[in-house]
């Protein structure tokens, strides 16, 4: 039969589609680990008798680990192909979700989550470097925005079943379920996932080798102001995780199920954006939608900032927040097809770095988001601001003056015909 058939076709899209699917709930991974509890955060403050502070270093631990995992299990992949690392990092995570639900005070909850962070990065950037094996140029971005698409529907669903789940149980049961879901996970990636990075395309030396092709892609500017650039903006976002909670339920007065709506319809906003993106990539080209992206994260921002110091009220308030957060829909696919695009050979150690930096800025800066409690929003509006502004100023600064001439977009033309056709076989 034709490679061409109407059968082929069906089975490519078939496999095309299962490893979407695969790679998105992977990615989702990283979200639920801090959307699914964050409704229960003021409980789990007051169960444990600890500080909001304190609390809002569970969020931070757990994004340390998973900026550190992923400069683990990035280079492990490159050397040791994509299934072996992928594997343990979920089964690492689903052990540490379930001694989560133990955890006695904050600080063993604390150290717990840095290790469930660690588990949890490598679903995140082996699906990264899953994308590039199988594919570049707009292929990829348009690949990024399926992703999204999939990835995107757990900050939707993960605080609403949080929310939902505090009705019959506590907390700890929320972590029960991220670790069964990991489980699941686990079992799906074991059976469904291909290897995608042939013996003979794999890198020896082991880790030895990792700080010099960290130097090597740092060196590179252009790739450093992607990562930078789409790390400040996701880094905005998480300020936004950490800190609304508290703005929105205890100085606004949301129920924990309002809220979950709230971060909800978001969410929402950044799926949609990502899927407008993957329409329009071939036509626009990714430098100029993530552009586009940054600045409204910076213009979002911005307006959370006026709306706290003006005290324009609740409204004005979640209108700035979806600009903002919608807008991280045009950032992370663009960001990752252009910052990858030029490093398929090390593509594991530079879906590490991207990674790496979104986690890293993130898990440092969150905690400022909640430095006044529950008593004022300013420091949570404060930080979005500068985040999305400091993206804005490095893409400026480190990839448009770079560039500066070259009218053509990276990824404004057509793929090329064999990344078209490695995302549609992926066996």
């Amino acid at each position: 039969m034709s490679a061409s058939s109407p059968a082929a076709s069906d089975r490519g899209t078939a496999s095309r589609t299962r490893l979407v699917i695969i790679l998105g709930a992977l990615v989702a991974l990283g979200p639920l680990s801090t959307d699914a509890y964050v409704p229960g955060l003021p409980e789990l403050t007051r169960d444990l008798g600890s500080s909001t502070s304190s609390t809002q270093l569970t969020i931070t631990a757990c994004l340390l680990g998973l900026a550190a995992g992923q400069l683990l299990a990035g280079p492990l992949s490159d050397a040791l192909g994509r299934r072996r690392p992928l594997l343990a990092g979920l089964a690492l995570y689903t052990v540490a979700g379930l001694l989560c639900a133990l955890a006695p005070d904050v600080w063993v909850l604390v150290g717990l989550r840095a290790v469930q962070g660690i588990g949890g990065a490598a679903g995140i950037v082996i699906a990264n470097a899953v994308v590039r094996d199988r594919t570049s140029g707009t292929a990829a971005a348009k690949f990024f925005s399926l992703l999204i698409l999939v990835s995107g529907l757990a900050p939707v669903f993960a605080p609403i079943a949080g929310g939902q789940l505090l009705r019959v149980t506590s907390w700890q049961g929320i972590f029960v379920a991220l670790a069964v879901l990991s489980a699941a996970m686990l079992l799906v990636s074991a059976i469904g996932l291909p290897e995608t990075l042939p013996t003979e395309r794999r890198h020896r030396g082991g880790l030895r080798t990792v700080g010099p092709v960290f130097a090597q892609l740092l060196s590179d500017r252009v790739f450093t102001g992607y990562v930078l650039a789409n790390g400040f903006a996701f880094a905005a976002m998480f300020a936004y995780i950490s800190g609304s909670p508290f703005v929105l339920q205890d100085i606004h007065g949301l129920t924990p199920q309002q809220y979950s709506a709230v971060f909800a319809g978001n969410a929402l906003g950044l799926v949609a954006a990502g899927q407008v993106s993957g329409r329009i990539v071939h036509r626009v080209g990714a430098r100029t939608l993530l552009s586009a992206g940054l600045t409204g994260s910076a213009v979002g921002g911005l307006a959370v900032l006026a709306v706290v110091l003006t005290d324009a009220g609740l409204t004005a308030l979640l209108a700035g927040l979806f600009v903002m957060v919608a807008s991280v829909g045009l950032v992370l696919p663009n960001a990752a097809a252009l910052a990858l695009q030029n490093h398929g050979e090390h593509a594991g150690s530079a879906a590490a770095l991207l990674g790496f930096s979104q986690f890293l800025i993130g898990g440092a800066l969150a905690p400022l988001a909640g430095a006044a409690g529950a008593r004022s929003a300013l420091p949570m509006a404060v930080t979005v601001a500068a985040l999305g502004v400091a993206s804005l100023l490095v893409f400026t600064l480190l990839i448009r003056s770079s560039q500066n001439g070259n009218t053509a977009s990276p990824l404004s033309t057509t793929p090329e015909p064999e990344a078209a056709s490695r995302v549609g076989n992926p066996t």
